[in-house]
């Protein structure tokens, strides 16, 4: 069956603007209540039938007042989930010299296989679980599904999704330096398995007209 599926990055979150890393449970800004309300109007006049959303409070939140407006059945799920960083970095603001250093180390050896610097997601764990989340949308029955997710996770799903599985970490990482998302940012895949050349291929990348911008 062929599909398209939305992904909308969730609206802006308390991290986003404070700018200090405060780990999974933080919820969205009232900035980010009017981006998700903004493209909840939007989606509302395209093709839904169901909402799958991060189960991570920011996504779960913006899916909350999308399936407000479109009234469409709503599922979490973990798969869809923000990478989790080295338990170091929390509680520190991203200008503090410790959060900044593990950055750059993190970044710098992002695209090594299996390196990690202590707790946290690496590029193998996310294209893993990103394997699975992209095997889940091609079972899902429906033919239009909005998704809510992150932007470094959506990111590494679209990559694989467009290039395949077999993707190398430093191409994967190149694609997550170079393709960057607003949040609640619209971003459309096609998925066709009867296709000869590539059954997932990429519509539309982080349109976010909606917030005038």
């Amino acid at each position: 069956m062929s599909k398209t599926i939305y992904f909308v990055r969730h609206g802006e979150s308390e991290t986003n603007a404070e700018k200090v890393y405060k780990g999974s449970a933080v919820g969205i800004t009232q900035k980010g209540q009017r981006q998700a309300e903004f493209i909840a109007e939007r989606v509302s006049g395209i093709p839904v039938d169901v909402v799958i959303s991060s189960d991570l409070e920011r996504a779960k939140q913006t899916a909350e007042i999308i399936v407000q407006k479109i009234q469409k059945p709503i599922e979490f799920s973990p798969l869809f989930r923000e990478r989790r960083r080295p338990s170091e970095q929390l509680g520190k603001s991203w200008s503090d010299l410790e959060f900044s250093k593990i950055e750059k180390e993190v970044w710098d050896n992002f695209s090594k296989p299996s390196w990690r610097y202590s707790d946290e997601e690496n590029l193998d764990d996310l294209k893993e679980r990103a394997g699975q989340a992209i095997e889940f949308l091609e079972k899902r029955p429906e033919e239009n599904i909005l998704v809510v997710t992150h932007g470094l996770f959506m990111r590494i799903l679209i990559c694989l999704a467009i290039i395949g599985n077999d993707v190398n970490n430093e191409i994967c990482h190149q694609f997550i330096a170079k393709f960057h998302t607003a949040n609640t940012g619209l971003t459309i895949l096609k998925y066709d398995p009867k296709s000869r050349k590539t059954p997932w291929w990429l519509w539309v990348w982080n349109d976010h007209a909606h917030l005038g911008e």
